[in-house]
């Protein structure tokens, strides 16, 4: 798990003392928007579709192995199925999501796993060198290993990269595996990886 020996190998003592340091929320970034148009809400259920045709189906977790934990990664083909995640901005008087800001984000469901659903920066794959994204929480002090942030993609209206590099978290680390989410194809499933041929995405708000 080299993403995540590299964090639990920084001190809790020294990332208490950096996070003195987060600048105030920055109100100038770009809200993230939705498929239809409006900002990116805490608290609301939003599916994940990819924006390119052909390139799987909306986001969901993934019995990679049998065993827990599960991993976050995508459906087969495009349709119906799918489950909806939840958005938390790492600002707490942050009502939205904005571009190049931290976000916590967790699927709203429940699972034979005993654990949470939040997305975690997990180990990397020995076969392909690419860090996955699993579920769970992070064993650090700040969490920094379940903070993601987005930027615009370059593919169309509202679409967008999903990345980690957790820099409101933590403004004075230096994050060696900083990387953006792609789709990783391993014996016929769907797996999102930092280093992966990026996977361009929108959000589908559930009403």
């Amino acid at each position: 798990m080299r993403s995540m020996g590299l964090i639990g190998s920084i001190g809790y003592i020294w990332l208490v003392m950096a996070i003195s340091a987060v600048a105030q929320p920055d109100s100038s970034r770009t809200p993230v928007l939705d498929s239809a148009g409006r900002p990116l809400e805490r608290g609301v259920e939003y599916y994940i579709n990819p924006a390119i045709t052909d390139h799987g189906g909306r986001f969901t977790l993934i019995d990679r192995n049998g065993s827990c934990p599960l991993y976050v990664g995508q459906e087969n083909v495009s349709g119906l199925e799918g489950l909806p995640v939840v958005f938390t901005p790492f600002y707490e008087e942050e009502s939205v999501i904005r571009e190049a800001s931290d976000f916590r984000v967790a699927f709203s469901a429940t699972t034979k796993c005993v654990q949470s659903t939040a997305w975690l920066v997990g180990e990397t794959d020995p076969d392909t060198g690419k860090i996955l994204i699993v579920t769970g929480e992070s064993q650090s002090g700040l969490s920094v290993g379940n903070y993601f942030r987005l930027s615009k993609g370059g593919v169309g209206y509202n679409v967008y990269e999903i990345s980690w590099c957790p820099t409101d978290v933590c403004p004075t680390c230096r994050w060696t595996d900083c990387g953006t989410a792609g789709g990783l194809v391993e014996n016929g499933k769907r797996l999102l990886a930092l280093g992966a041929s990026v996977l361009p995405v929108m959000f589908e708000r559930i009403y």
